[in-house]
């Protein structure tokens, strides 16, 4: 048979337990969270590795990223050979008011010109500074942390095996042909 009233005394004697021990919440300026390795902070760009193939804005479900470029030809070295032209970055801008942090910009990269960096303190007391240009995204580039190393156990990657196989298979009609 249940007493009238002991849920009611079970929950203050919970509320007694809890008010009686230390709280464990961090005071976030004055102590910074201990964040995962890998954790997706800020969008990062290397603009060295940029083509400007617009893939990453092409692919953007938000619409967030701005690239605009310029076409310049570079003269052939050899007098025989054509002229070759290529793009040049004038703006890569991500508007992070817009964005969802989906990755996806990321992932189709063929380059490897955008990383995730773990920087979260990027707010702004204005939306429209929230645009952020690529000094401000090249910056964040310097605290993308290295990768991974790889699982020695792991299988090699087919295209390393392939071109292992055909440089040996080189390397040994090289040694025959020497022989004879």
């Amino acid at each position: 048979m249940k007493l009238p009233g002991s849920g009611l005394a079970k929950g203050l004697a919970v509320t007694l337990r809890t008010m009686t021990k230390k709280t464990v919440t961090a005071q976030y300026p004055e102590v910074q969270p201990d964040l995962a390795p890998r954790t997706r902070g800020v969008i990062a760009l290397l603009e060295e590795n940029c083509t400007v193939c617009m893939l990453c804005a092409r692919e953007c479900p938000d619409w967030c990223i701005y690239i605009d470029s310029h076409k310049e030809t570079l003269p052939a070295a050899d007098p025989n050979a054509r002229a070759r032209t290529r793009n040049v970055l004038d703006r890569f801008a991500i508007d992070f008011s817009l964005c969802m942090y989906c990755g996806i910009c990321i992932e189709v990269c063929p380059f490897d010109a955008l990383f995730w960096s773990p920087e979260f303190e990027y707010a702004e007391t204005d939306i429209l500074e929230l645009t952020h240009e690529r000094d401000r995204l090249r910056e964040w580039m310097w605290t993308v942390p290295a990768p991974p190393a790889l699982d020695p156990a792991a299988e090699e990657p087919k295209e390393i095996a392939m071109a292992r196989k055909a440089a040996d298979k080189a390397h040994a009609a090289l040694q025959k042909g020497d022989e004879s």
